[in-house]
């Protein structure tokens, strides 16, 4: 699939105020600073589509973008460490949750890893949680180029084997970095590929 137009459509803070659009949605979600705005500007082709920061919980609302027309992506604000008060958590864990589990259009929801840490029990957590709601989902290893193709594959063997510890199935991986464009093809195509099934 190629990219030809990405509009920012509109911030919205409880899924009452999400677009009322039958078009298919996927969303993307990782912890605070996993690097979720640059993958979305390189997915797209648009350096600033998605606001980038250096500070972690930049992302406070429910972005939708409209996607050649056709889909919507959309940009959850991040969980785990940001620095925001535990009643803005609150309000950011309920936002997510009603989104995820109300919001018929989503297609698919893109966990994003940071493939350069050790797995994660706020990322295991999450993990369990999805899948346990049933909601279609999908891993995305961030930032590989930024460390050996030896250490991304140990760290990915690593998640998978915690993940082993509690699924019987694993979901699809995609391994991504937004500096050389790597991934985009592959999560672009498998995009492409589920919306036409469904």
């Amino acid at each position: 699939m190629l990219v030809k137009e990405a509009e920012f459509i509109k911030s919205s803070s409880d899924i009452k105020q999400c677009p009322e659009s039958p078009l298919p949605e996927y969303a993307f979600i990782g912890r605070s600073n996993v690097g979720k705005s640059s993958l979305i500007n390189m997915l797209t082709g648009r350096k600033k589509l998605a606001k980038i920061s250096a500070k972690p919980g930049k992302t406070q609302l429910i972005n939708h973008f409209l996607i050649n027309k056709q889909w919507h992506l959309v940009d959850l604000p991040g969980y785990g460490w940001a620095k925001v008060s535990k009643s803005k958590r609150a309000d950011w864990g309920d936002m997510i949750q009603n989104y995820l589990l109300k919001r018929a259009q989503l297609l698919c929801l893109f966990i994003l890893i940071d493939s350069r840490i050790p797995p994660q029990e706020i990322d295991l957590s999450f993990i369990a949680w999805v899948g346990t709601k049933q909601i279609p989902f999908v891993l995305v290893f961030t930032k590989v180029d930024k460390q050996s193709i030896n250490k991304t594959q140990k760290s990915i063997a690593a998640f998978r084997r915690a993940l082993k510890e509690e699924w019987a199935e694993l979901p699809l991986m995609f391994v991504t970095s937004s500096t050389d464009n790597t991934g985009k093809d592959e999560i672009l195509e498998y995009i492409d590929s589920i919306r036409n099934v469904v």
